[in-house]
């Protein structure tokens, strides 16, 4: 049985060589039951996602395939992001191949571009637009955001670049479930495209990385679990 997991040409197709491998692997590599019910439930929202054509629906599929693969323990939003921050530095750490690093820096970095340029990803715009800062703490936080970013670009970490993406990615997901965004609105389309793009060629891949390092790595215990009455 071959530890390779086959990587499709497209990016809509990742869910079923990925669930082919989960089912060959999961008794043989004695994954734990909390480990096969976070890979079941995050590949299940990420085949549903590949059979969305809108933006607003494979948003949230994508979104929530990736809350199924890093959620632990939920105490709040500031918790929640210290969660998937701190999942994202264990998916670096584990990516040996650099297939990761490849993707930021060669598959999409256009993509990544565009999401950080547009305001309306960036959550302390819209804390300034609500009257929560004035308009000169916003512009300071902005500029230190883009020094932040620059040095990333410039020392190449793969990390704060994620780091940074996913809070932009954040503010979105926010936008979107919270009802701050009309359903195929004109106005968030690019920036929704862009987050499905980065989502669709990302998760896939996390999701590899978490199996083929399941036992090096406490992914944590689903804060859901499957209770029996």
């Amino acid at each position: 049985m071959s530890d390779t997991i086959p990587t499709p040409t497209s990016p809509l197709s990742q869910s079923a060589p990925l669930r082919a491998y989960f089912k060959a692997h999961r008794d043989q590599d004695n994954y734990s039951d909390h480990f096969r019910l976070r890979i079941h439930r995050a590949l299940s929202w990420l085949e549903k996602a590949e059979q969305t054509e809108d933006f607003d629906s494979q948003f949230i599929h994508l979104w929530i395939a990736f809350n199924a693969a890093y959620a632990r323990e939920i105490n709040g939003e500031s918790k929640d992001r210290v969660n998937f921050n701190e999942f994202l530095l264990r998916i670096c750490a584990c990516d040996e191949n650099q297939i990761i690093y490849h993707l930021v820096w060669k598959t999409f970095p256009q993509s990544i571009r565009l999401l950080m340029d547009n305001q309306y990803t960036f959550q302390p715009f819209w804390d300034w637009h609500n009257g929560n800062i004035d308009e000169k703490k916003y512009r300071q936080i902005e500029m230190r955001e883009r020094e932040r970013f620059l040095s990333a670009l410039e020392s190449q970490k793969t990390e704060r670049i994620l780091d940074t993406m996913f809070s932009r990615l954040y503010t979105v997901r926010n936008q979107i479930l919270h009802g701050g965004a009309t359903y195929n609105s004109r106005v968030n389309r690019e920036q929704l495209r862009d987050s499905c793009r980065i989502l669709q060629l990302l998760l896939p891949e996390m999701l590899r990385i978490m199996m083929k390092h399941h036992n090096e790595i406490d992914w944590g215990k689903p804060f859901y679990p499957v209770v029996q009455s």
